[in-house]
This record gives structure tokens, sequence and C-alpha cells, in this order.
């Protein structure tokens, strides 16, 4: 016990002796691999059912009973509607037949690792990996947050129209980036709007081809935009001047086509910002992506943002895959898509 302890002791002073920045770092490369973050107990959801904490998929009711075992999943039954469930009923992982790889795959994917690397580290079919991104991307932005208050910045970014991994038909096939054959605003660019506010609530919605109206701002922000709470700030776009009068909101525009950055406390430099960050994340790490799947790296960008903070991304990156409709948002990606390229009709 006495050598033990004197050995701790001149390890202890080895360390101290140490000079600062070397000492801090190696005491986060301890910290950093002391961490035993179970995600297979986070996103299992077994631990809120047994619990108490968690409620019928079908109807939201909390009262529910043990119900015997599924494939190795824990099975309940609801009090109200008296129909079973697992405990990854509703979420994305409802199916999947590699669960055992899901805590893996989870932290490749916040590490974002293309498909061949996790792929190769998992030993997993490529159609696989893709399914699962996308069924995960599916269980976010399903709540549109809080609403937006105080000055609200709101403006639209364009993203070239994409048909990547798609076989083209109706055109040339477009090497990677490129641009449009048309001059201007076209239906060969995809409209974002991206708004926030300057309390970190954000908002990201393709909204669609060519330009933006008063609709497709309502659509997009309308649920989220209060008379009353919500200072709008904008460029001086006839649609969200139309978009701030019928919501009644308070609305100030900066003409920057004529070069004005800046009017008192207005601007739309945090929006700008965001743009050009999406735009560099979305090209340099996925080499630019589908059309048809925007909307869900744009939710993913937005979580990100989110939990950048958080001391363990990964867990809160896991927490939030949780919630209940993933699969059907995943299905009606398609339908979504179609909708979405009828509007350049």
């Amino acid at each position: 016990m006495y050598i033990e302890f004197m050995e701790t002791e001149k390890l202890k002073e080895q360390i101290l002796s140490l000079p600062v920045a070397q000492r801090e770092r190696l005491l986060k490369e301890i910290e950093d691999s002391t961490k035993n973050i179970d995600l297979s107990a986070i996103v299992s959801r077994r631990h809120e059912f047994d619990n108490n904490l968690g409620a019928c998929p079908h109807c939201s009711h909390p009262k529910y009973v043990r119900f015997g075992m599924d494939k190795g999943a824990q099975r309940y039954k609801c009090k109200s509607c008296h129909r079973s469930f697992t405990e990854y009923t509703g979420t994305w992982m409802a199916g999947l037949q590699r669960k055992d790889k899901i805590a893996d795959y989870l932290k490749l994917m916040v590490e974002e690792k293309s498909l061949d690397k996790i792929v190769s580290a998992l030993g997993i079919n490529k159609k696989t990996a893709f399914d699962w991104r996308h069924k995960i991307l599916a269980s976010l932005g399903a709540d549109d947050g809080d609403d937006f208050t105080g000055i609200t910045e709101s403006d639209e970014a364009f993203f070239l129209r994409s048909e990547k991994g798609m076989v083209v038909k109706n055109r040339k096939p477009r090497k990677r980036g490129g641009k449009s054959s048309k001059r201007g605003i076209s239906n060969d660019q995809v409209a974002v709007i991206v708004t926030q506010d300057r309390n970190s609530g954000i908002d990201l919605s393709v909204a669609t081809l060519g330009r933006i109206g008063k609709a497709d701002i309502a659509n997009a922000i309308g649920k989220r935009i209060k008379e009353g709470s919500t200072i709008l700030c904008s460029d001086s776009r006839h649609s969200y001047k139309g978009f701030a009068k019928d919501t009644k909101v308070e609305f100030h525009p900066i003409n920057v086509s004529k070069d004005e950055r800046v009017k008192g406390a207005f601007h739309v430099q945090h929006v700008n910002s965001t743009h050009n960050r999406i735009k560099k994340w979305i090209g340099s790490t996925f080499w630019g992506v589908s059309t048809k799947y925007l909307q869900q790296y744009l939710n993913w960008h937005a979580l990100k943002e989110k939990i950048k903070l958080n001391r363990d991304t990964t867990a809160a990156f896991a927490q939030q895959t949780l919630g209940v409709g993933a699969l059907k948002r995943f299905a009606n990606i398609q339908p979504n898509y179609e909708k979405l390229i009828s509007t350049q009709c």
C-alpha cells in the first residue's frame, strides 16, 4: 500500500512539473479516454419505458405494462389503445436487423465519416449505411421549435439543383459542382429560407425552385412568427414585405442591392454567415448533396449548431434521434421531392 502511494505521489509530481499547456492537454486526453458513454442504452429507450418515462407511440398514453420480449427487444402493451409496441416502435431503429451496430454507426456519423469509411469500419452493406443515414436524418427536424423572438433575420440562399445519385434523363450529366445554364435566379436553383433570431433560434427550410413568394415564407416560418414578439429583418424583397404585412409583424428591410449592410441594430449578417457555413459544409464534407435529400442535411446542420457547446455531442446527437414518426418522414422524402420539383411547372 505504501509503495503504491509513493508511486502515485511520484507520478503526481511528474505531471505537475510539466508546462501548463502540456499538463492541461494530458489531463484532457486522460479524461477523454475514460469516457464510457453507453450509446446503446441511450438509443434503446428501454430505460425510459422501464422507469415509466415513456408513452405509447400509437396514442401517446403514458400508462402501459410489460408484455414479453420480441427478438431481444422489450415489448409493452398500452392500457389505453391496447396495442403492443417495443422500445424501438416509431423510431428510425424499428425493424433494423443489425442493432448491435447502431452505437458505432452514430459515433461515425457524428464524426462525419463518409459512407465508404463507415462500410469499411462496420462491415455493413453500403445501401444499409445510406438508408441508416437518411432514416436518422428523418428523425431530426420534427419539432418546429420555439417562436422567434426579438430581432429575427431571414433571407434566402440558393443551391444549384442536384440529381446526385440519380439517372439523368432530360439533360447531359453534370460534373460535380458546375453552374446553371440560365442567367440569374431560375428553376435550376433551390431556394432555402434561413431564419434566425438573436437567441439561437434557427430554421432552415427548402422552400421552392427559383424565386420565393410570401406563401413560401409563410410555409417555412409562419408558425414561429408572432405579432408583438417578433421583429422581422430581411432584404427589401416584396415577398418579405407582403409576409410581414399579412402577419402584422414589425418589419425592417435592408436594401442590400444599394450596399446597405447595417441599419441601427438591424442587419442580415448572421443569416449570411449561416449561408456560407452551410454551403462550405455541404460542399467540402459531402461534395454536394442531392436536392432530394437537401432538407435532411439542413436539419443535420441545424442540430449541429444547437448541440455544438454540449460536452458530449455524440450523446446529445443520439438523444435527438429518438423521436417517433421517423420512418413515416423517411417514406415521404420522395413525395416531398416530387412536390418540390413540381413548383417549376
